[in-house]
């Protein structure tokens, strides 16, 4: 048996077009009826991720942006920089939904027992377009939450999870016993953190101000370095001397801050070493970028001897390497631990509309720490 639910519902969109201009707008678009293996989710939680922001956004050089249309629903038109449209050839005057993950509740299922099973539950889902009033997705797609867990709480319960204990995961497989985390005060960082705690694992985070470090340290954190800091990279290459660590995930990408975490591995392998080599230390030491916070290339100085790697990261790729038993376990530890080691924690609730004024986009658009947004798609409509 199924909840009836709307038939219609509003849909945030990004359309680059090929005369160079952004435009967000919310569409409205049928809601399908459910296959045998699928559910229809009443979307009530989805978090503002700097994914989401990549693709809502683009390049688009915001300070551009202007509003039109009405305060319920407003469109949002900004520059995008000429030299900019190149990279962007594949999503050109097509309307593309926004939003990687999210949580609500089940209001129609079908026929199969599976989909039954979850009707009137609270789930978190993944598979874009989340922010959305109504997402169709199949069974697998949805993590049953807890009782007693609201949208709210679940609605993170994918990227930064799964990103984690990827990165954990990364680490063991590679043969490291110790990592290092840029932007860690993040809630991804906090995140990371509490599950290095529980597992036992070293962890170096890199912060940019005194209240991160302050934050860290107040959530037990030993190793904390800020690259304001006048002593950043001696402090640096004492927490890794300490640790031991030598694998990194960057989430600033350009700048120099890669290549002086691979210069300070070498320097603190370096303070152990019997003998000089000319070609550097023989220890593998390596840095995945998987963000881009800061969009400058990123520059590096060759100190670091030829034992080194500099790559990309994605937690997609990750999943689908991993295999689905694998991602299968990494789903209920999520679920088992999703008010203590896996909370997150939002600035501030934003409806469909909110999400395109541009007051608040001029805050989630920094990516401030501290500052994530959660997107309530039926906000004032339930």
């Amino acid at each position: 048996m199924s909840t009836p639910h709307h038939s219609n519902g509003l849909q945030l969109r990004s359309l680059v077009k090929s005369s160079g201009e952004l435009e967000l707008s919310l569409v409205s678009v049928a809601t399908p009826e459910p296959g045998p293996n699928e559910v229809i989710v009443r979307i009530e939680a989805a978090p503002l991720n700097p994914s989401d922001l990549g693709l809502l956004f683009g390049p688009a050089d915001l300070s551009t942006a202007q509003a039109t249309g009405s305060g319920a629903r407003p469109t949002i038109l900004a520059r995008i920089p000429e030299a900019s449209l190149k990279g962007l050839a594949g999503r050109l005057d097509i309307s593309m939904p926004v939003g990687n993950e999210g949580a609500g509740v089940v209001v129609q299922a079908g026929v199969s027992p599976a989909a039954q099973a979850l009707l009137g539950k609270t789930v978190a889902l993944l598979g874009g377009a989340m922010y959305s009033q109504y997402r169709c997705v199949s069974v697998e797609q949805c993590l049953l939450l807890p009782e007693g867990t609201t949208p709210a709480d679940g609605a993170s319960s994918f990227v930064n999870p799964l990103t984690a204990l990827g990165m954990v995961a990364t680490m063991r497989a590679e043969g490291h016993r110790a990592l290092v985390h840029t932007a860690a005060a993040s809630n991804l960082g906090q995140m990371l953190n509490r599950v290095c705690q529980k597992d036992q694992i070293p962890l170096v985070n890199i912060v940019r101000k005194p209240e991160q470090e302050t934050l860290l340290r107040e959530m037990g954190a030993t190793h904390v370095c800020n690259t304001e800091s006048t002593t950043f990279l001696a402090d640096l290459t004492q927490a890794l001397v300490a640790t031991g660590a030598t694998i990194a995930f960057d989430a600033t990408g350009g700048g120099k801050l890669a290549g002086q975490i691979l210069s300070a591995m070498e320097a603190a392998i370096n303070q152990s070493a019997k003998e000089y080599s000319r070609y550097g230390s023989a220890v593998h030491k390596q840095v995945y970028i998987y963000g881009s916070l800061d969009p400058s290339p990123t520059e590096f100085v060759r100190n670091f001897g030829m034992t080194w790697g500099m790559g990309g990261w994605l937690l997609f790729p990750f999943l689908q390497k991993s295999g689905p038993a694998a991602v299968a376990r990494l789903k209920e530890r999520v679920a088992a631990e999703l008010k203590t080691t896996f909370a997150s924690h939002y600035a501030r609730e934003v409806s469909l509309a909110e999400v395109l004024h541009l007051d608040t986009i001029s805050v989630y658009a920094k990516r401030a720490t501290g500052e994530k947004f959660l997107v309530n798609p039926n906000k004032g409509l339930l």
